[in-house]
């Protein structure tokens, strides 16, 4: 396959530059971006969303993944949840399942994206298939678009390493505790053999 027939038409009509690549099937954003060879923060990655009011195209970085709860809270939606796989056929009728353009507009759904990935100067996205992609200016990209921005994503990195300090932080309250009941019992019996010849000297004195 190519990129999207679409999404080409669009581009070369809004004389956007962009640069059409050819790689290895990817299905997974994270094997597109060792593909491509881009930093998985450049790598916009497609999560097609439904709501109340309908779908929602969520474009993030490639190292994030979705908080769904900070994204109703941005929709301002009564629910949010993942699209099923007959709903992405149906609303991207020209683009393989998992491998959509982030060019929302196209397809008549309303497109967020998060504010880690509006901070790249260039972009590498799905063209419509599981071997295109296409790189552009996010400037462009985001001219086109016009995106809803908002902070919706969870780095991948934050979230496992958020975990850690927790599991450390139990394990020393398990022990702390341990350390400090072991001195309280032995000092009591430290001191008896010192209380009795005090009071032997005492009597010698009276």
């Amino acid at each position: 396959m190519s990129i999207s027939a679409a999404l080409k038409s669009y581009l070369d009509q809004q004389r956007i530059s962009y640069t059409a690549h050819k790689h290895a099937v990817a299905y997974t954003a994270q094997e597109l971006a060792a593909a491509q060879h881009v930093p998985g923060r450049k790598l916009a990655k497609c999560v097609v969303i439904k709501t109340n009011a309908g779908l929602c195209l969520a474009v993030l970085p490639a190292t994030h993944l979705v908080d769904f709860a900070k994204l109703k809270q941005l929709l301002k939606a009564a629910r949010v949840k993942l699209a099923s796989e007959a709903d992405i056929k149906q609303a991207f009728p020209d683009a393989e399942v998992g491998a959509m353009p982030p060019f929302g507009n196209l397809y008549r759904v309303p497109t967020v994206v998060d504010a880690a990935l509006a901070e790249a100067e260039e972009i590498v996205c799905n063209g419509g298939s599981h071997t295109d992609t296409i790189s552009l200016r996010y400037a462009d990209y985001a001219r086109l678009v016009n995106p809803k921005v908002g902070v919706f994503g969870l780095h991948v990195a934050k979230k496992a390493g958020a975990a850690q300090p927790a599991t450390t932080s139990k394990k020393t309250a398990k022990k702390k505790p341990a350390a400090k009941r072991a001195p309280a019992k032995r000092t009591p019996a430290a001191r008896k053999p010192a209380r009795k010849p005090a009071k032997s000297a005492q009597k010698k004195r009276r």
